[in-house]
């Protein structure tokens, strides 16, 4: 039973987390872009980040959710598919939270500093390059918990089976 439970609320964070990213994080900037806003750059932001930090907390909380019950039923499951397991539950845990308070937490810090919209901001300024640079960690740090959410799914269907 509790298996089940693991593996629904982690299939639902990662249904939540590729809809974001295929679908609503892409559809918010094409949609204000097609407007010809001049802040059009810095109101999709805003959306992503709102979406995104519902996103990053609750993968945060499912991933301790399952760190806290990997243990229940340990013994129907292989050393090695046991390590495999704790291995991507932390990783989901490490990439929404450094995602949640580290990354976007600097990257709001630069667009607070810039003073002005980012879309206003030049390419080659230095802020707007530790921004991009920031999005492009960002961007990794959830696909990374993805990725690991995946195969967390794919052992815990394997042990429910078991």
């Amino acid at each position: 039973m509790i298996n089940s439970v693991r593996l629904t609320l982690l299939a639902m964070w990662f249904g939540a987390a590729l809809f974001f990213s295929a679908v609503v994080a892409p559809a918010a900037f094409s949609v204000l872009r097609s407007f010809a806003l001049s802040n059009s750059g810095e109101i999709a932001g805003a959306i992503v980040n709102r979406s995104l930090s519902v996103v990053n907390i609750a993968g945060f909380i499912v991933g301790l959710f399952l760190l806290l019950t990997l243990f229940v039923r340990r013994g129907t499951q292989g050393r090695i598919a046991f390590l495999l397991e704790s291995l991507s539950v932390a990783l989901i845990v490490l990439g929404t939270g450094v995602g949640k308070w580290f990354i976007a937490a600097k990257m709001h810090a630069l667009r607070v500093a810039m003073a002005i919209p980012i879309d206003q901001v030049a390419h080659d300024d230095p802020r707007r390059m530790a921004f991009n640079d920031l999005h492009g960690y960002s961007v990794k740090a959830l696909g990374l918990a993805m990725i690991a959410a995946l195969i967390a799914m794919t052992l815990i269907s394997r042990r429910r089976r078991q």
